[in-house]
C-alpha cells in the first residue's frame, strides 16, 4: 500500500511540475511587428494634443486634442480623422479640406504638443498614468513611476501596445523603447 501511495505522489508532483512548466512556456515574446512599431513614424490617437499652425491664419492656429473617436474638431471644416494618421498625413488631409472653398493655398504645419499617456502597473513604486516623452525606454518609464519595488522582476516586462488598430501584448527587455499609449506591466519575480 505504501508503494501505491508513493506512485500517486510522484504522479501528482509530475503533473504539477508539468503544468507549471507549461504555464511558463505558454507566454511568447513580442512578435516582430511589435518591435517594428518602434521605428515607424508616429501614429496619432486619442489623447494626443496637437499644435496646428495655418500660415497667415491666426484665427485657425491653435491646439486641438484628438478626441475619443479619433477626430479633431477644426474650425470651418468640422471633424477631421486623425487616428492612425501620421503628422504628415494629417497636415495633407487638413490642407485638402481647407482648399475646398475656404483658403486658396493653405500651408498647414502640425506638431505634437502633448503625447498620450503611458501606464505602468504591477511591481513598481507608484503604478499609474504618466506623461510620455519621445525616446523614452521602459526603464526610464519605470524610474518615473518610483522604480522597481522589492518583489519586481527586473529583467523583462509585458507591454500592451496598439499596432494597426490591433492590441498586442508581448514580453520585452526593460531596455526596449516605449511608445505613447503603451501599458507596461512589471511582473513579480519568482524567487
Amino acid at each position: 500500500m505504501a508503494m501505491v501511495g508513493k506512485q500517486a505522489m510522484v504522479l501528482v508532483a509530475s503533473a504539477f511540475l508539468s503544468a507549471a512548466l507549461t504555464g511558463c512556456a505558454s507566454y511568447k515574446p513580442a512578435p516582430k511587428v511589435f518591435h517594428e512599431a518602434t521605428i515607424q513614424p508616429y501614429r496619432l490617437d486619442s489623447g494626443d494634443r496637437l499644435r496646428v499652425t495655418v500660415f497667415e491664419q491666426p484665427s485657425l492656429t491653435n491646439t486641438y486634442t484628438v478626441d475619443q473617436a479619433g477626430y479633431i474638431a477644426f474650425p470651418l471644416v468640422g471633424q477631421v480623422a486623425a487616428r492612425g494618421a501620421t503628422i504628415t498625413q494629417l497636415e495633407g488631409a487638413l490642407a485638402q479640406k481647407l482648399k475646398q472653398g475656404f483658403l486658396r493655398d493653405p500651408d498647414v504645419s502640425i506638431e505634437v504638443d502633448r503625447y498620450r499617456s503611458i501606464f505602468l502597473m504591477g511591481q513598481v513604486g507608484q503604478p499609474g498614468q504618466y506623461a510620455y516623452v519621445p525616446g523614452m525606454t521602459i526603464l526610464n518609464a519605470i524610474a518615473v513611476s518610483g522604480g522597481f519595488n522589492s518583489r519586481a522582476n527586473q529583467r523583462d516586462v509585458d507591454v500592451t501596445r496598439k499596432i494597426n488598430g490591433q492590441i498586442i501584448t508581448g514580453r520585452v527587455p526593460i531596455t526596449d523603447p516605449i511608445l505613447a499609449g503603451d501599458t507596461v506591466y512589471v511582473r513579480e519575480r519568482l524567487f
